[in-house]
Formats: structure tokens, C-alpha cells, sequence
């Protein structure tokens, strides 16, 4: 709201208080100057050349017109100004503002975690469906500990939650295996430059089956993440097939999966963690029998064995935090996400490359660069 003010018939007093007082004589050719920042003046006519922005008002009520109770006290601050005068922040608000930080860097730990010994066990355990499913299994399990245990409110759900989740769990089983099968194939950080590529299967996918459209901006961004994701893939030194079509099948399945979400679950009273741990559990479920299917316990088991024996008991470690560093908090805005994931692919990749002494050559960096610059773009440019 924008409240002018005319010289002749507002005084402000030194408490912020809005009066009407009589009209003041003055020569025609007379213009009060506006005060400078700095004075204070406890009665002051003030001549604005500006309009004000009220912020907020208080006091507003039945109550006598005198000096100890006025009509209308108006907190208000000039329009060239972006906030409002003496705006301090409360506690409640800091407080959040750490909370927010320490799940952030919460997340950003636990994924690259995640991440790294995820690749360990894969490279010692060449089953990526059996640490598919343990890594939801892990994730379940700590849920419904917590729940349980009141550490976290259990959310209130229906038949048709679960039905509506359905079809969202599927597409993101289908990513999360998919991911793990190229990571299983290649190294960590090609699978990471090729799923910076997602915001394109994003765009196409929306453009073209869902009828949406973008800005300009958007649509440019595609350009250096399809380029630099085009020119990482053709300078892959370790170029594997299978590990290039599950990251690009991951990508396809985790933008169907924010489709389904964003349009089925709309409106739903479940959200943040819950959600996640909700839709962890019914993509275990989803996934056990496949798993079972695809690789069963007669091959784990000769691969345990082996694991064991090449490694040691450092190896069960390894299986539980790549387990356990699956469930990531969300709790941070959605600004902060962008940014803060395109800074956790850049760890991933810089992280897996040293741990891993993974071979890059300067082209082949160079397009992962650019991918993941455009990844950014892309993120500011939806924003």
C-alpha cells in the first residue's frame, strides 16, 4: 500500500504516530525541503516528494483521540528504499535460519557420502539391485523407527494417498536403480556430469507430451547442458553403454516421477520428510521382488563372500553408510536447493575424481563444466 502524504496536514511525532493537525499558512512560493536521514525531530512537518510504503499498522481500533491513545500508529519507510526503517529480525526467524543451514549442510554431506561408498561397494559387490534395495530398506527403517519412537510425527494417510503415490514410486525405483546400475558401469562422476542433463528431459518432456511452455531463458540453458553433457560423453575415457543409458534412463524416470508428484499429490497433506520416507517405502516394496528376479540370494551371496575376503570387514561399514546416507533432508527453500545442488554435483565429481583417482583429460572437464554451469542457469531461470 502506498500511502502520499501532504505537507499541510500530517505531522509524524518521535513514537511513529500519524496525527491530523490544522492546516498550516504558507507563501505560495514556499516549498518545505525534505528532513535529511540523520535528524530526529520529536514534532516535524514533513514535506514528502516521495510516497511511503506502510509496513505495518497498529494500535487501529475505537480509542480516544488523545495523546496517550492514538487512532493509527504507521510503521513506514521511503519508496527508494528496498526495506522497511529499523526492521530487526526475532529470534524465531534466526533460529530457523540455522535450522535451515544445518540441514543443508546435512544434505550436502550425507549425499556425497552416499555417493562415494556407494561406488566403493559397487566396485567390491557388483550387484547395483541388491544396494538399490538395501538403500531403501535403510531409509524405511530409520522412518519408522522414528515414527515409533516419536522422534517424528507419524503422517496421517489413506487407500487413496497410496494409490495417488503409486505411479510416482515407480518412475522413481526405475531412477534410483538406474542410477545405480551406471555408477555399477562407470565412474561416479561421468554418472553425475550425464544426470546434470535432466533440466533438458525436463523441458523436452513437458514441452512436447505435456503441452507447457518456457521462457527464453529457460530454453537457452539447454544449450550448454546438452553440449557440455554431449562433449564429457564423446571424451569419456572409460565410455561404458549400459552406464551411459541408465543415467540417461535415471534422468528420464526422476522427471516423470516430478510430474506424477507435482500432479497427483497436489493438494495432499503429507509433504517434506514424510513424503520421502513414505514414497522410500513403497519403492522397497516395488523393488524386493525385482531384485530377487534379476540378480537372487544364491548370487549375493557368492558376492558377500568374495567382497569379504577381498576387503574385510571394512566392507559391512561400507554397505551401512551408503545405506544410511540415502534418506537426505529436505527442508531447505527452493532457491537454496538449486544452488545447493548444482554445488553438491560439483562435490561429487571434484570428490569421486581424487578419492577414485579417476582420469580426466581437460576436454572431458571442460564439457562437465559447461554442463554443469548450464545446469545452474537453468535452475535461476525457473526460478
Amino acid at each position: 500500500m502506498i500511502s502520499s502524504l501532504k505537507q499541510s496536514t500530517v505531522t509524524i511525532t518521535g513514537s511513529g504516530t500519524l496525527r491530523p493537525k490544522s492546516p498550516l499558512r504558507t507563501p505560495q512560493f514556499s516549498v518545505l525541503p525534505p528532513l535529511p536521514a540523520a535528524k530526529t525531530r520529536r514534532n516535524a512537518i514533513l514535506a514528502l516528494a516521495k510516497p511511503l510504503y506502510v509496513s505495518s499498522i497498529e494500535g487501529f481500533g475505537f480509542k480516544r483521540h488523545d495523546q496517550k491513545h492514538p487512532l493509527i500508529t504507521c510503521k513506514a519507510y521511503e519508496a527508494d528504499q528496498s526495506e522497511p526503517i529499523e526492521q530487526k529480525q526475532t529470534p524465531a526467524e534466526a533460529a530457523r535460519k540455522v535450522k535451515i543451514g544445518v540441514y543443508f549442510a546435512t544434505w550436502w554431506a550425507l549425499n556425497v557420502v552416499f555417493n562415494i561408498y556407494n561406488k566403493k561397494v559397487l566396485n567390491a559387490f557388483p550387484f547395483p539391485w541388491l544396494t538399490s534395495t538395501l538403500s531403501l530398506a535403510a531409509g524405511s527403517l530409520i522412518m519408522l523407527i522414528s515414527w515409533a519412537l516419536k522422534v517424528a510425527e507419524a503422517p496421517n494417510t489413506d487407500f487413496e494417498f497410496w494409490k495417488t503415490l503409486f505411479p510416482v514410486a515407480v518412475a522413481h525405483t526405475i531412477g534410483h536403480v538406474a542410477a545405480t546400475v551406471s555408477m555399477s558401469k562407470v565412474a561416479v562422476s561421468f554418472t553425475h556430469i550425464i544426470k546434470s542433463g535432466e533440466p533438458a528431459f525436463s523441458v523436452l518432456v513437458s514441452r512436447f507430451i505435456l503441452g507447457e511452455t518456457f521462457p527464453a531463458a529457460v530454453y537457452l540453458s539447454l544449450v550448454p547442458i546438452i553440449g557440455g553433457c554431449g562433449l564429457a560423453a564423446l571424451t569419456e575415457l572409460n565410455f561404458n553403454m549400459i552406464g551411459f543409458m541408465g543415467a540417461m534412463i535415471s534422468n528420464l524416470a526422476f522427471v516423470f516421477r516430478n510430474i506424477f508428484s507435482k500432479r497427483g499429490m497436489k493438494g495432499k497433506s503429507v509433504s517434506g520428510m514424510n513424503y520421502y520416507a513414505c514414497l522410500s517405502i513403497l519403492s522397497l516394496l516395488i523393488l524386493t521382488p525385482f531384485a530377487i528376479a534379476v540378480e537372487g540370494p544364491q548370487l549375493w551371496a557368492v558376492g558377500w563372500k568374495n567382497a569379504i575376503s577381498q576387503i574385510g570387514p571394512h566392507f559391512i561399514w561400507w554397505v551401512a553408510a551408503q545405506s544410511v546416507s540415502y534418506m537426505s533432508l529436505d527442508e531447505i527453500s527452493p532457491l537454496t536447493f538449486s544452488i545447493g545442488n548444482t554445488m553438491k554435483r560439483i562435490s561429487v565429481i571434484v570428490s569421486s575424481i581424487i578419492i577414485f583417482r579417476t582420469p580426466v583429460q581437460p576436454v572431458n572437464a571442460l564439457g562437465a563444466a559447461i554442463a554443469i554451469l548450464g545446469t545452474f542457469l537453468y535452475s535461476q531461470a525457473k526460478q
